[in-house]
């Protein structure tokens, strides 16, 4: 069995996750042929992309006082077939300072298919200055799936507050359940061209339209400010897998 990975385990890098579930391939991915070896790294991201399920977590941390944590928070998500394990929620994408009081941060968690999603497990490791948490609700978003659930906690994570407890499992809100058209994985290349100042370090975004007039979202193609100065950069192949 081949497991290829090709991604960072990194918070400061990629989508900030330090740990990967990663999916076996056929061996003729892995071949070593100098001419196709592009186009084999292309076909492998969308093969892996195919076996794994991306969520985009958001937590709020409520608006009381001592609401916010310093210490380590993780979650795991139960589906209907398995669970994703353990994952540290490590690098909020909007937040510098994570959970923080009144504040909402997102995450994101990649995963092999665990089926419908039943329920979460959130809590902390109790570590740090300030530990106590106040957890107002976590909505998860699973854009492959065309669904998003919400669930509804309002309770401390805290030993001195509430019950004691600084784990909490909890079931989605089925009225709160959205459900849209899945989204798809494309493999997107982009070529710059070899002319002086072809390069950029602009939010390089796609827009892709279908014979029905019906187009995706905007989806910017860089993670973070550091991939723009990375891609894009004068005579430069760049490949991306994105789902819209």
């Amino acid at each position: 069995y081949y497991f290829p990975c090709q991604r960072w385990l990194a918070v400061e890098e990629d989508d900030g996750q330090i740990v990967r579930e990663l999916v076996p391939v056929d061996e003729a991915f892995v071949k070593k042929d100098t001419e196709n070896d592009g186009q084999s790294l292309a076909t492998l991201g969308l093969e892996q992309k195919a076996k794994s399920t991306t969520y985009t977590v958001k937590v709020k941390t409520g608006d009381k006082k001592n609401a916010g944590t310093d210490a380590n928070v993780f979650i795991t998500l139960y589906g209907s077939k398995d669970d994703t394990g353990i994952v540290s929620l490590k690098a909020s994408k909007i937040n510098k300072n994570k959970f923080e009081r009144g504040k909402v941060d997102e995450f994101t968690v990649e995963s092999v298919d665990i089926g419908d999603l039943k329920k979460i497990k959130i809590g902390h490791d109790n570590k740090g200055n300030s530990t106590g948490w106040f957890l107002e609700w976590v909505e998860i978003d699973a854009p492959s799936l065309g669904k998003c659930l919400k669930f509804p906690c309002g309770r401390w994570l805290d030993k001195t507050e509430d019950d004691g407890a600084i784990e909490r499992i909890i079931f989605p809100a089925e009225l709160q359940t959205t459900e849209y058209i899945p989204f798809v994985p494309y493999e997107i290349t982009v070529y710059t061209s070899d002319i002086f100042g072809a390069g950029t370090d602009a939010d390089v975004f796609i827009v892709l339209y279908g014979s029905d007039g019906i187009c995706t979202q905007q989806k910017s193609l860089c993670l973070n400010k550091r991939e723009q100065r990375m891609y894009f950069e004068r005579n430069s192949v760049n490949q991306f897998i994105v789902e819209v």
